[in-house]
């Protein structure tokens, strides 16, 4: 979704409940703020699973559309899908609802929605990512998640504005890490001035910034293992880019500056397109139009445990238009969700 920035940093908060075990974070590496970073755990699993169903999804504005019924037909669906981990991006609440007006919740007020949400679903593992803005990835889970690293750029290098966030699940004897992002929507360069903003878009701006944060977040995340390729690794979110691997349905000039995240990851990671890996003849949209901008990637041995992927678009998820034409507002949301299923054994 297009988002305006809001420029906002946030502390550190840290909630813990009687009896619960807490999710233990590392220190975040040394260039890096220690800014909004806030975890929840109230039980762990003891049975061994044998699968993971991970179920990604950018759900607009921390799931506006459910404001109306307390996000019973969110949540209901999710437990219908019974996943085992869920990616949330745009987790945080911004709009007052059936408005486009601001009405923006803290992030102890994320927190506690999120918990009360999540146990609907059987999820009692909760972590918000760091970001700069409103618009951070929430992961909840059936299974505690150990924070490694959250990122949300610097000045001097490069900015991540929507944040990033480097968790490692252990399961079934092995070690998944999992990279959530979502990077810079806008057309134009971050922190462009107004008037400068058409200017830089013909420049390219919005796709040199989104290329700058994916290089930095592989280049502290994925890349700083030398043998990475032989491990367990997935990153996903809202890329907000196409991918050069579906120009089959675009139609563009090979050297567009919108392959440009995308070419990047293909060329310097070991990761691949699950999606696009599952169905190399099939282009599945992601949003309400014809365009994938969401994309689960993953290493070759966390792929060859991939069972199941599917991009839902049912009578719930598939994006509808707000009939008030409220800003850019899509019930449920403008995105659809992802579900992907790993035999682990």
């Amino acid at each position: 979704m297009i988002n305006k920035p809001l420029f906002k940093s946030f502390t550190i908060l840290a909630f813990l409940f009687s009896a619960a075990p807490c999710l233990t974070a590392s220190a975040s590496s040394p260039s890096e703020p220690t800014t909004a970073a806030q975890q929840l755990v109230l039980t762990s699993s003891a049975k061994t699973p044998t699968t993971l169903r991970l179920l990604y999804w950018n759900i607009q504005n921390g799931m506006w559309d459910g404001q109306t019924d307390d996000y019973k037909r969110f949540t209901d669906w999710v437990a219908a899908q019974d996943p085992d981990i869920c990616v949330w991006c745009e987790g945080q609440k911004n709009y007052a609802t059936n408005s486009a007006s601001a009405e923006r919740e803290t992030e102890a007020e994320c927190l506690s929605r999120w918990k009360r949400l999540a146990a609907r679903y059987g999820h009692t593992n909760i972590y918000l990512s760091a970001h700069r803005d409103n618009y951070p990835q929430v992961i909840t889970s059936k299974h505690p998640v150990e924070v490694i690293k959250r990122l949300t750029g610097q000045p001097s290098d490069t900015i991540v504005a929507h944040g990033a966030s480097w968790s490692v699940l252990k399961i079934a004897k092995k070690r998944i890490n999992i990279v959530t992002l979502h990077t810079w929507p806008q057309s134009y360069a971050y922190g462009i001035p107004t008037s400068d903003r058409e200017a830089s878009t013909k420049r390219h701006g919005g796709d040199s910034t989104r290329t700058a944060e994916l290089q930095y977040i592989c280049n502290n995340t994925i890349l700083t293992h030398p043998n990475a390729k032989d491990e367990l690794w997935m990153m996903m979110g809202d890329f907000n880019a196409r991918s050069p691997l579906d120009n089959d349905t675009y139609k563009l000039d090979e050297n567009s500056s919108v392959f440009w995240v995308h070419n990047y990851i293909l060329a310097h990671t070991p990761y691949v397109d699950i999606v696009k890996k599952q169905y190399p003849s099939t282009f599945l949209t992601t949003t309400g139009h014809k365009s994938r901008i969401d994309f689960i990637y993953a290493t070759a041995p966390l792929y060859q445990l991939v069972k199941n992927v599917q991009v839902i678009s049912d009578s719930y998820t598939t994006p509808v238009r707000d009939p008030q034409n409220l800003s850019n507002f899509w019930h449920p949301s403008d995105h659809r969700p992802i579900i992907v299923d790993f035999m682990l054994k």
